[in-house]
């Protein structure tokens, strides 16, 4: 079990734990939402966690792409990148 763990990239690890920070902030949200009992604050809230989300992606994504960084070609980073960026411009529209 330890043998598994130590084999464990330390990138994958700070990966995770911002998923699970995230995961955190949005079970707090909602439980926040519910507490407050107000349509108004609970859009605030929400605004709030509009930014909490494409900021932990392109976060868990850097980090991920820099573990990796020796592994790729300029070419498959440049079509990383490029699908990242259709994602913004999906979830924009």
């Amino acid at each position: 079990m330890l043998d598994t763990f130590v084999a464990i990239k330390w990138t994958l690890i700070v990966m995770v734990c911002l998923r699970l920070l995230s995961g955190f902030i949005e079970v707090t949200a909602a439980f926040l939402m519910l507490r407050l009992n107000s349509v108004e604050k609970a859009i605030a809230i929400n605004a709030t966690l509009a930014l909490v989300g494409p900021t932990v992606l392109l976060l868990s994504l850097g980090i991920g792409l820099a573990g990796i960084t020796g592994k790729l070609s300029l070419a498959k980073f440049l079509l990383i990148g490029a699908g990242v960026l259709l994602i913004f411009i999906g979830i924009r529209k």
